[in-house]
């Protein structure tokens, strides 16, 4: 017996997921031959209109993972939850581990997040990047960070904002 064939198109399937969902995650698989290694990427499409927060951007996690993350954000936020950029969270996370929410500047958004840019027709994107400590507890900015980790999870959103 054959399997019906389910290819949809990807726009379709974008706005599939935010009709269920209210939002959509795109994931992109790591490329380890472009130089440096393209890190996994996992980032929301919709987020704004369904939770009243930006995008979000997880990097080096299996897509699972990153949509673990990210549906717990929009939980909390549709729980009432105020999440702050360039403030350590406690409580976020499982075990009490530390992580930030960095905004990402539009420009390099739309470079990176192809699909979202596709999405949104050119309008400026609203994106914020998820970081998340390494597994002795550091975030990717701090001096104790697992260097092996670092090109996994880049640093792309700002953290020098006041």
């Amino acid at each position: 017996m054959e399997l019906p064939d389910f290819h949809i198109p990807h726009a379709e399937k974008i706005e599939w997921m935010i009709e269920t969902h209210g939002w959509a995650l795109e994931t992109i698989r790591p490329d380890p031959s472009t130089e440096p290694p393209t890190p996994a990427v996992a980032y929301s499409i919709g987020m704004r209109a369904a939770v009243d927060f930006p995008d979000v951007a997880v990097f080096g996690l299996a897509p699972a993972a990153a949509n673990g993350l990210v549906t717990l954000v929009a939980d909390a936020c549709r729980g009432g939850t105020q999440i702050p950029f360039g403030v350590e969270l406690v409580g976020l996370l499982d075990n009490e581990l530390r992580c930030v929410f960095a905004p990402i500047d539009p420009i390099v958004a739309a470079t990176q997040f192809v699909t979202a840019a596709s999405w949104f027709r050119g309008d400026e994107l609203d994106m914020a990047q998820l970081l998340y400590p390494d597994r002795n507890g550091f975030l990717p900015y701090e001096a104790g960070f697992d260097q092996r980790m670092r090109l996994a999870q880049p640093v792309i959103g700002r953290l020098d904002f006041t």
